[in-house]
């Protein structure tokens, strides 16, 4: 392990595991925590953010503080009481919106610090945490979203939630600083026996994909779990360790990159594996230089072989080579389905994830209606979508009906383009933003729609993601589109990724204004429109005839 020598390791050594001064802070008066309770608190679920948007302009600006709040879900899965709550503290303490994100989790914006208590309760009352939900170590764990109505994806479900509870802090902070104390879970100690004093270098990512289904993006992650399945029945996994997209410009020692297959392991062997990996990371990531701190650069550094060896040596045995798998594809799952056990489900768009109610839809206020009245499972998805699941198929008559008055589009009445785009929340208040994304995307989807209608590319199934900095957060370089930003209202445009999350894009162009990114990307539709070949992707054609800036 490296040299402890950043600040952030040096807070979490001294906060006897998170608990800081966060809590003496908590009732200070002050409208903010200090920079060492601000990087605890991710690992709380929460992120100290203030509205950029008031501070420009003003000579001496005093920021206006607010926090986000993430709750962590395994598999994206939760109740319609859990949804309800949510939906009823984003109207009561925050923005008046939910966010969906990337990793399957729920975001409330816009929360002031003397209300992160209350909004904390009332979540934990429904057995939802916040707890590990950001910071060094295992985020929240992502499986397929599609509801368990057979075997197999029970199955996946399980082992999600097996790895997510194994590697869950043990910190009793927690629940001492915003539940006085109560145990939500039985288990709790004060110390931490997997990730220690000092919890992880940085940020740990997992997900299980399903048979030929990438929605995941099972390759972009720390560790990747890819089923084996063989007559419908589970036989194990292929582990893939490395992947992970943050990168910074202009320092070419960092990049995005996928994970490299491991090994093949037994369903009794994964939580052990992962385990093994997740301590890898512990005891030699760099703790010196953040920036270099990912699992990602250890597994470059190291070796694939390397890698496997030390994983090995910590089990006690020889791993299994790799087994063969069906190719992937990324499915959306949007629609109505049947869901295997006699129910249907519902999947639904929810652009750049953001659940709010606008001038043209009351997507919040219809879908708070139809899970009051219906009571259906709710499974968030990893492209920011929602599903409403174990419903009956005689509700879908009148849920329709619901859908029409409240104006929300089904996914058959958006274009494609819309439906497979991907934004961060980016300005006003993510701090590490340098261009706009949320905010800029709708009216770069509705400009890239008329274009792709002209050129008779409408059906196409273009992945297009955007994000306000290169850090990564809507998975923007294994699109077969994306626009990353790189300056005020700047962007680097890159191209060549595949839908399946099985290919890194690589740069087209760059510092293009945000109001010519599709008339800079136009040629390369046109071209695209009239050579490809047959079948052939925007992101597969990009690649084939070696796109560069």
């Amino acid at each position: 392990m490296s040299a402890v020598t950043n600040k952030v390791e040096n807070f979490k050594g001294e906060s006897d595991y998170l608990r800081g001064t966060i809590g003496q802070e908590l009732h200070s008066g002050e409208n903010h925590f200090g920079e060492a309770s601000k990087q605890l608190l991710k690992f709380h679920g929460l992120y100290q953010q203030d509205d950029r948007d008031q501070r420009d302009g003003a000579r001496r600006p005093e920021k206006e503080y607010s926090f986000m709040i993430r709750s962590k879900i395994p598999g994206g899965r939760l109740t319609a009481e859990q949804y309800l709550v949510h939906d009823e503290l984003a109207g009561r303490y925050g923005n008046g919106t939910l966010r969906i994100t990337t990793r399957e989790d729920f975001q409330l914006h816009g929360v002031l610090k003397g209300e992160l208590k209350q909004t904390l309760a009332a979540m934990n009352e429904t057995l939802i945490t916040t707890l590990g939900a950001c910071g060094d170590l295992v985020r929240n764990v992502m499986c397929c979203p599609v509801p368990p109505g057979e075997p197999l994806r029970a199955e996946l479900y399980a082992c999600a939630r097996r790895i997510s509870d194994h590697l869950r802090p043990h910190t009793r902070a927690y629940h001492e600083i915003w539940l006085d104390g109560e145990k939500v879970s039985s288990g709790e100690t004060g110390e931490e026996p997997i990730y220690g004093q000092n919890y992880l270098p940085r940020k740990f990512k997992i997900a299980i994909a399903y048979p030929g289904d990438n929605c995941v993006d099972v390759y972009t992650q720390d560790v990747g779990l890819v089923p084996v399945v063989q007559g419908g029945a589970l036989q194990g996994y292929n582990l893939l360790v490395g992947g992970g997209l943050g990168m910074t410009h202009n320092k070419p020692e960092t990049f995005p990159r996928l994970a490299d297959a491991l090994a093949f392991v037994l369903p009794a062997e994964v939580v052990p594996a992962v385990e093994a990996v997740v301590t890898i990371h512990r005891d030699h990531g760099d703790r010196g230089n953040r920036k270099h701190a990912r699992l990602k650069y250890l597994v470059h550094d190291w070796g694939i072989e390397r890698f496997r060896a030390e994983v090995e040596r910590r089990l006690g045995y020889r791993l299994s080579p790799v087994v063969p798998t069906p190719p992937f594809e990324l499915e959306l799952h949007l629609g109505w389905h049947e869901q295997g056990d006699g129910c249907v489900y519902l999947g639904l768009s929810v652009e750049n994830g953001r659940i709010q109610d606008t001038g043209n839809s009351g997507l919040k206020t219809g879908l708070r209606e139809i899970i009051r009245a219906f009571r259906p499972g709710i499974a968030l998805t990893p492209n920011q979508d929602i599903l409403l699941t174990g419903l009956d198929p005689a509700d879908r008559e009148p849920i329709e009906a619901i859908l029409r008055r409240y104006a929300i589009p089904t996914p058959g009445q958006l274009a494609n383009v819309q439906l497979y785009s991907m934004a961060c929340p980016a300005l006003p208040t993510c701090g590490l933003a340098l261009a706009e994304s949320e905010r800029a995307l709708p009216a770069i989807i509705d400009e890239l729609e008329a274009e792709l209608a002209q050129l008779g590319l409408q059906d196409e199934r273009l992945t297009v993601r955007m994000t306000g900095c290169p850090n990564g957060c809507a998975r923007p370089y294994v699109a077969d589109l994306a626009f990353v930003g790189r300056s005020a209202d700047k962007y680097v445009i890159y191209v060549g990724g595949r839908r399946d999350g099985t290919r890194l894009n690589r740069p087209y162009q760059d510092l293009v204004p945000r109001d010519e990114l599709v008339a800079t990307i136009r040629p390369l539709l046109v071209h695209f429109s009239q050579a490809r070949q047959p079948g052939e992707s925007f992101g597969d054609f990009c690649h084939r005839v070696d796109v560069v800036v």
